[in-house]
């Protein structure tokens, strides 16, 4: 629950920096700044290597996590309301337990998918209903990040069996340093001292908070409860990101997009 509250603030945040910075630069950066906090961090905590045999999967948590979510999560932004994106990204609990049932062979119960496909049929009938029957680029920028968390959940969750949540995101972060790094300095805007507070406001949150901070309680809970079960904490999520969008972003929360995060939540 603490690490959803966490994630809950992503996409205000990332509107309000998309608002002023490319979002391949607000991925790199991100990367970048969070991963040279992690290698602080595990240096000053003199942490081992991860096993060889942990490595390739690492590589497809750092890959989904640290660089395929965050940039198409931003495109995303760029077209469509914090609000609107938040009972999109709902349907990201579902994916993340498919993909848990793939990869750890967990076996939920019959109720369990009944739940979670009725939810993930709300979040699509929304965006289908507010793109006046298709679905609009930002949709499908959405719904491909998506697909990549789910993938980089469900192997971090598999990751804590062998080593702590913060770990597995701070190992993330630090292999995706070598290409974080060159990237962030080539795309990092020249006026970035002269931005508004906001958009710098909003890249910082996103980097220390959802970046990593986040994914120390998230990636906990999950080896808590199991990938599939814990998941499903994330369909509260569109709440919190909401309020956010409200006081933030200044959006205007419609009864429709209540309506049907209160219906998606219900599936809970």
């Amino acid at each position: 629950f603490v690490g959803m509250v966490i994630f809950g603030g992503t996409l205000p945040a990332t509107r309000l920096a998309v608002s002023a910075i490319d979002p391949i630069a607000i991925t790199a950066l991100r990367a970048a700044i969070a991963g040279a906090c992690s290698l602080a961090v595990l240096i000053a905590l003199r942490r081992p290597l991860p096993p060889r045999a942990l490595w390739p999967q690492l590589f497809v948590a750092m890959l989904c996590v640290v660089i395929l979510f965050p940039l198409f999560m931003s495109l995303g932004m760029q077209t469509v309301d914090a609000s609107h994106g938040g009972v999109v990204l709902g349907v990201l609990p579902i994916a993340t337990a498919l993909v848990a049932v793939a990869i750890t062979h967990e076996r939920p119960r019959p109720l369990f998918w009944i739940a979670s496909l009725a939810g993930a049929a709300l979040v699509i009938t929304f965006a289908l209903r507010q793109g006046g029957g298709a679905m609009s680029s930002g949709d499908l920028m959405l719904f491909v990040a998506v697909a990549m968390g789910a993938i980089g959940y469900a192997f971090s969750g598999r990751l804590t069996s062998s080593m702590p949540g913060w770990e597995v995101i701070s190992w993330s972060l630090v292999i995706a340093l070598p290409v974080s790094i060159p990237a962030a300095w080539l795309t990092l805007p020249a006026d970035i001292l002269q931005l508004p507070a906001k958009p710098l406001l909003g890249l910082a949150y996103v980097t220390l908070f959802s970046q990593w901070i986040g994914f120390f309680a998230w990636n906990a809970g999950l080896a808590m409860g199991g990938i599939a079960r814990v998941s499903q904490v994330q369909l509260l999520q569109p709440f919190i990101t909401f309020v956010l969008a409200a006081f933030f972003n200044g959006e205007a929360i419609t009864w429709q997009i209540v309506a049907f995060a209160a219906a998606v939540v219900a599936t809970v």
